[in-house]
């Protein structure tokens, strides 16, 4: 089941060296100790909020503006776990972990691959999100060390995150056989874009490809012959 479990991450594997990696270095640059880069890695484990968290750190925000921020930024895990109900039904004591650990990339994984026949089938996804959460904490640390003790130049790293979500659906694309998903999201990701900017497009974009997924499952229940 390991075995299965480290192949089957692989990819986030090198994905989440090089964010983690990058994430460590910008915190690192930012004026903060190596050593913050993996507790919150470990403690917090939101890439792209902590990405963001470098820059409320920087400004001095509030508690509640980055609160207001994590929930905007991070509402779509409400989505991912309602998805997930079935599941993680029965995970026992092993839910509150699997729930923190709920990642995009996570979750891409959770969804797209099943448990080896015969074997612990909360286990195996209990494993991947293990696994998962150990690169990216790796690379948080090797990146902020590396950026204690070389120089670099910081332009462009803050790309890597996007990177790596483009990999994922690209992958995804290739392995779902009903393309509509994809579909509707780049077109409400469109959308939104146009209507609310770039700032606040995250939020109305996954709302709105919510609803025209579920509106859609509707139709092709109803069309389904009884």
């Amino acid at each position: 089941m390991l075995r299965k479990a480290f192949s089957t991450t692989i990819p986030v594997l090198l994905g989440y060296l090089a964010i983690g990696i990058a994430f460590g270095l910008l915190l690192k640059d930012a004026g903060y100790p190596w050593w913050l880069a993996p507790v919150m890695s470990a403690l917090v484990y939101a890439g792209a909020l902590q990405y963001l968290a470098i820059g409320l750190l920087s400004a001095n925000a509030s508690l509640w503006e980055a609160a207001l921020l994590a929930l905007v930024v991070n509402a779509r895990h409400m989505v991912y776990g309602l998805s997930l109900l079935e599941r993680y039904g029965h995970a026992g004591w092993r839910k509150p972990y699997l729930i923190f650990a709920l990642t995009d990339e996570t979750y891409a994984l959770a969804t797209a691959t099943e448990a080896p026949a015969g074997s612990d089938r909360i286990g195996f996804y209990a494993t991947i999100s293990l696994l998962n959460h150990s690169y990216w904490v790796a690379g948080s640390a090797i990146g902020a060390v590396a950026g204690s003790l070389l120089p670099f130049d910081m332009q462009g790293l803050d790309f890597a995150l996007t990177a790596l979500f483009i990999v994922l659906v690209v992958e995804q694309l290739r392995n779902s056989v009903s393309k509509l998903p994809f579909l509707i999201a780049g077109l409400c990701g469109v959308g939104a874009y146009l209507a609310v900017g770039p700032k606040d497009m995250l939020l109305v974009g996954i709302a709105g490809s919510v609803l025209l997924l579920l509106l859609a499952q509707k139709g092709v229940a109803r069309d389904l012959p009884r």
